[in-house]
């Protein structure tokens, strides 16, 4: 490191690159976590984790999926005429909604889950959540 560099550094602090800089505090407090080579966004998250693996062992559970996506997809109804079948071309996929788990129990249910805590369930996310529920006939539950 130059002298000038180090002396920057001791002024204004470590140089931020987008690579290695600081870590940086996450929006609502969260701290990312990598466990079995997957990153979870949340210790919570990952905690859920170990517990749907365990429970993957015992055949408690069975197709264990980790950040399912879902898209959300709308009609536009500008390109839709009475009486006529339903193009491709009307169909635009406005968002993606991103779960944090699937799976199918002992039972033949397919659970979809979402690690919350209270402040990170937004307007935003409420809205996600029911579209995909509403569009794609599930129930997302919150753990």
């Amino acid at each position: 490191m130059s002298a000038s560099r180090a002396a920057w550094s001791k002024k204004y602090g470590p140089a931020r690159d987008f690579a290695g800089g600081p870590r940086r505090r996450q929006k609502y407090g969260a701290r990312a976590v990598v466990r079995d080579g997957i990153k979870f966004d949340s210790t919570k998250e990952a905690r859920r984790y170990r517990e749907l693996v365990l429970l993957a062992r015992a055949d408690e559970i069975s197709k264990l999926e980790i950040h399912p996506m879902y898209t959300i997809t709308v009609v536009d109804l500008a390109r839709v005429r009475p009486g006529v079948p339903l193009v491709a071309d009307a169909l635009k996929s406005i968002a993606t909604y991103t779960a944090d788990f699937r799976y199918v129990t002992r039972a033949g249910a397919v659970v979809v889950e979402d690690v919350k805590s209270g402040p990170t369930k937004t307007t935003a996310y409420r809205l996600r959540k029911r579209l995909v529920e509403a569009i794609h006939g599930i129930t997302i539950s919150e753990v």
